[in-house]
Parts: C-alpha cells; sequence; structure tokens
C-alpha cells in the first residue's frame, strides 16, 4: 500500500521501535542510508543496519532478525517483487519500503497490512486497478462443493438434472477464462519494462524536511543520490531537470536561512551551490588532459581510441589557446588567470567541435576554504569505494567505507575513493578502445553483444555491477559514434564478464538502445527470464536489477541463442 503522509504512516510508527535498516548496495540506498541514519540519532531511534547485495543477502538478513525486529526498513530494495511471498514473513512484520526500482509489483500495492510504499504517487506508475488483477472466487467454490455432495449420492436415486445450473456453470467458467487471459496481459504490459522513479535519498530528505530537521548534510546527501541516477544513466534528461529543480529549490532555502549567520565563512562551514558545470569527471582533481581523455562525453566524441581522435584532441586544445603544460598539470596547480574563466572557453570551443550541451546542471559543495567537489565527484568516489576490488574485503566492508566517505570529517577516505574511480574510469577507457579495436562488438540481430575474454586486463573490476553497467553504457556510446551501420545505431546491448572463474560463472547485464530521448526502459529482465527458462539454463537472478544475471559459462552460448530468438 502506498504511503500519503510519509510523517504520520512511517516516521511516528517507528519511533518507538527497533527497526531493522536493509539497505541495497548502491549510492542513492547509501545516501537516503545516511539520512535516515542522522534522523534516527535525532529521536533515538534504535536501530540495526544490515548491507544487502541482492535477493539472497536479503532472504538471509531477514530470517536473522525476524525474531527481533517488528518493523522493517528497505531501501532500494523489495519493490519490485512479491516480498511476502519471498520471505514468508509473521503476519506482524511489517515492511517499509522506500525503491527506485519501477514497476511495482501488484501485490506489494494492494497489500494494506504488511507492506507499506515509501514512494511519489505522481510519479508514472500506471499500477493496473485491483478488479483487473484480483477476483474473488467464493462462488465458484460454493458451487463445485455442491456438485461434488450430489455426485456421491446413492445411483439408485435418478439424480434430476439441473441443465440451468450446467449453463450457468460454463458461462462462469469462459467468463472466468476471458477475465484470466485480459490478466495475463495486463500484467505482461505492466511488467515488461523495467525503469527507475525517484531517488530514495530524494524521498527521505522530503521525510526530514516535513519534520523540519533537514540540514545541509542531508541536503547534500540527497543531490549526490540524484546525481548517481543520472551518472548511471536510470533516469531521463527531463526527470533529471525537474528533479534537480526541485533540489535547487532546498538549497536556495538553506542558504537563504544561513546568510545572517556569524560562520558562514568559518573554517569548518559547508556552502552548497547551483552549478551550470562542465561534463567532464572529476577535472577538478585530475588535470584537465586525463579528465577529457576519460570522460565518457568527450571520449566518445572525439573518438580517443582512434588516432584521428588523438589529433582532433589537440586541436581542440590549441583552440582554446591551453598550453599543453597547464592542461596536463593537476588542475589545483594551474594557473588562477586560466582557471578563472576555464569553463566558458572550454564552452566555447566545444560548440565548434559539435559538442553542444558540454555543461549540465549540477551542484557543488565547498568544504570550508580548500575542498570543492562536484556531485559527480562524490558519486563516482563511493562508486569505487562500494566495488572496490583491490582488496579482498567483504561487501559489507566496502559498505561501511563508502558510508563513512559522504560524511565532511572523512575526506582522507573520499580522496581515496577519488583515487580508486580514477583508475576505474582509466580501465573502462582502455576496455572501451580495445573493444572497439578489435571488433568484440557483434550485432547479433535484435542486439548487440560482446563478452570480455578472461584475462583481459582490469576483467576483475568489471565482474561488479555498476562498473559493469558504466562500462556498458560508454561501450554503447563508443559504438553509436564509430559505426557506419545505421540499424546498429538503434540497438540495445548484452554484455558478459567473467564474474568467479573458480566457479565458472559470468555475469550478463543488458542495457536499451543509446538515444538521447530514449525513456530508459529496460525490457532485458523478462526476456533473460524467459530464454534461460526456455533453454533451463543455469542462471541466479540474484540483483535487484533483474537486467543483471549471473550464468554458468557452459550455459551461455545455448542461453544467447535462445535470448536471439525470444527477441527476433
Amino acid at each position: 500500500m502506498f504511503i500519503t503522509d510519509i510523517r504520520k504512516e512511517f516516521y511516528e510508527v517507528v519511533t518507538n521501535q527497533r527497526v531493522a535498516l536493509l539497505v541495497a548496495a548502491d549510492i542513492d540506498a547509501v545516501c537516503a542510508c545516511k539520512i535516515l541514519q542522522v534522523l534516527f540519532h535525532c529521536d533515538q531511534v534504535q536501530y540495526t543496519l544490515v548491507p544487502v547485495a541482492g535477493w539472497q543477502d536479503l532472504s538471509t538478513a531477514f530470517l536473522e532478525h525476524k525474531e527481533q525486529f517488528q518493523y522493517f526498513v528497505l531501501l532500494n530494495c523489495g519493490a519490485n517483487v512479491d516480498l511476502l511471498e519471498m520471505l514468508q514473513p509473521d503476519d506482524d512484520s511489517v515492511f517499509f519500503i522506500c525503491d527506485t526500482h519501477r514497476p511495482v509489483d501488484v501485490v506489494n500495492v494492494y497489500n494494506d497490512s504488511q507492506i507499506k510504499l515509501l514512494i511519489k504517487q505522481d510519479d508514472d506508475l500506471g499500477v493496473p486497478s485491483y478488479d483487473e488483477i484480483f477476483r474473488d472466487d467464493d462462488e465458484e467454490e460454493g458451487d463445485s462443493g455442491n456438485e461434488s455432495d450430489e455426485g456421491s449420492e446413492p445411483s439408485g436415486k435418478r439424480r434430476r438434472f439441473d441443465e440451468g445450473a450446467v449453463e450457468r456453470r460454463i458461462e462462469r467458467q469462459r467468463a472466468k477464462r476471458e477475465w484470466e487471459g485480459r490478466r495475463r496481459e495486463i500484467l505482461f504490459d505492466y511488467e515488461q519494462y523495467e525503469y527507475h522513479g525517484t531517488s530514495a535519498a530524494m524521498m527521505l530528505f522530503e521525510l526530514a524536511w516535513v519534520l523540519t530537521k533537514d540540514t545541509k548534510d542531508m541536503l547534500w546527501w540527497a543531490v549526490i543520490g540524484l546525481t548517481d541516477q543520472w551518472v548511471h544513466d536510470k533516469i531521463t534528461h527531463m526527470k533529471y531537470v525537474t528533479d534537480i529543480a526541485t533540489m535547487q529549490r532546498h538549497v536556495s532555502r538553506h542558504n537563504h536561512r544561513n546568510e545572517d549567520e556569524e560562520n558562514s565563512l568559518s573554517i569548518d562551514c559547508m556552502r552548497i551551490s547551483f552549478e551550470y558545470d562542465l561534463r567532464l569527471t572529476l577535472y577538478q582533481h585530475w588535470s584537465l588532459y586525463e579528465s577529457i581523455s576519460n570522460s565518457c562525453y568527450t571520449s566518445c566524441h572525439f573518438k580517443l581510441w582512434t588516432l584521428n581522435g588523438q589529433k582532433k584532441l589537440q586541436e581542440f586544445l590549441a583552440d582554446m589557446g591551453l598550453p599543453l603544460k597547464q592542461v596536463r598539470q593537476k588542475f589545483h596547480s594551474m594557473d588562477m588567470a586560466i582557471k578563472g574563466n576555464l569553463r566558458d572557453v572550454i564552452e566555447e570551443s566545444s560548440n565548434k567541435y559539435g559538442m553542444k550541451d558540454i555543461r549540465v546542471q549540477t551542484f557543488g559543495v565547498h568544504f570550508g576554504f580548500k575542498n570543492r567537489f562536484l556531485a559527480s565527484d562524490m558519486v563516482h568516489a563511493t562508486a569505487a569505494l562500494l566495488e572496490n576490488t583491490e582488496k579482498d574485503e567483504s561487501t559489507s566492508d566496502n559498505f561501511l567505507k563508502a558510508l563513512d566517505s559522504l560524511s565532511r570529517g572523512n575526506l582522507d577516505r573520499l580522496h581515496l575513493g577519488i583515487d580508486l574511480a580514477k583508475k576505474k574510469l582509466m580501465a573502462i577507457q582502455q576496455t572501451v578502445a580495445s573493444c572497439i579495436c578489435t571488433n568484440l562488438i557483434v550485432s547479433q540481430g535484435p542486439f548487440l553483444y560482446c563478452y570480455l575474454m578472461e584475462g583481459t586486463p582490469d576483467v576483475k573490476l568489471f565482474s561488479k555491477p555498476m562498473a559493469l553497467i558504466l562500462l556498458c553504457k560508454y561501450l554503447l556510446k563508443a559504438f553509436v559514434h564509430s559505426t557506419r551501420n545505421k540499424r546498429c545505431k538503434l540497438l540495445p546491448l548484452v554484455m558478459a564478464a567473467p564474474k568467479d572463474v573458480e566457479k565458472g560463472s559470468v555475469i550478463v547485464v543488458g542495457i536499451p538502445p543509446e538515444s538521447e530521448t530514449s525513456d530508459k526502459k529496460n525490457f532485458f529482465g523478462r526476456a533473460f527470464e524467459k530464454a534461460a527458462e526456455s533453454t533451463s539454463s543455469r542462471t541466479l537472478h540474484d540483483h535487484f536489477d533483474t537486467s543483471i544475471i549471473e550464468l554458468k559459462t557452459e550455459d551461455r552460448s545455448k542461453f544467447l541463442d535462445a535470448l536471439i530468438t525470444l527477441l527476433s
């Protein structure tokens, strides 16, 4: 059931209770968790935090905690499956679900007692009406019961044959079959595509605002949650711009509130500002040259994997009139005279080179006088910490480090995340270049397909879902820019990479076609399920995004054949 008054129906219910907080391993969920933790600390709500990476983790966490807890809060997990069917909880367990995954399962929507959805109603949900999906079968069961009683009468008595009753029963059965056919069609249309709704961090920031407990830190975390959806390409550009406008109003309100405070320029102050900044990843923490080379937007426009592209980049830098010495050194070491109007200079030259939208609406933050970060820097740094493969640490250790990196007091950890993010972006750039230069992307008919071989450099990094999805988006964009085949430009991409060499498994992900006007709806979730079913492939549908699955390496070719047949 959808909650309409988040304060009364959610927060006031859990305030005097012990709460189990189950949080998915994505940036938006981490930010939402951070906001909720602060609110819980304010009101001294006892809670246990459990990071969950997939459905198996969620089931295990529930089994471990169901005795001690009645209330469970699920962040970015649980909305898109029938949760009660999966967890089989006791009747008094209550689940509060704040999840961006769509479509929301219909049983979750119409369960009034145990499932409470903290989901924005004005999102384009399109939930079918109750009568189209559920109906009472009591009458029919009653009828069939009477008939079986009659059938057990002694054979000596001649049974009177009520033709009217038989006809009514046949009519009812026909109506039921028709209704079931319609129900299947309605559910298929509703569940066919997977997409994402309003950021969970934004939802919980609105709760803090309603409670008048919102702080600048919470506002910044909500901004990072929204930016995560944009960086990982989960929402449409229109949705992003609309949500940015909402956040901008909150930022103005906070800045206005603090104008008259004396400490607004103290050493530990925090200032959030709306920026119309460059689409160059981490450029303020890198050299401008490396940022341009490793940002998806510029790299694909220049086709930097070709010699021609490298030459174009040099021309671009010359056009801006920036000395190579300045461009290749750390951003914070560049001359102040150059840094002053750098954005305008880059925008002017970008327009000549066909990069009309090099600037994008976002937010920046100043911690004290020295540290400045863009929201996208935070997303890349936190994602790199969350999926760190350099040390063999557990998922929950990485989760807690990512959570810590969002605090103002932990700038060292944030800088470590930024260094990891740079390595990750360089690995993605090199992998994209090698995939395109060696023609690893093959058109399979209804979709493009790419398989990363074992032994590819940095292949361990791409066994993680967020890194693989980022590589996928980047690779598809690069392919669209480099191919001459017009039909291939409209195709989605399926990518597979080794997950666990010892167990012999691969991770497979599917993304929709690359286009500016795309609605970001992904049909691969259902297609993967059907293909696995029809070939009895050994798959694991454990990820909260249905378009990411794990598959046994030897089943890869038959699974792929089934997928081609299914989508042709």
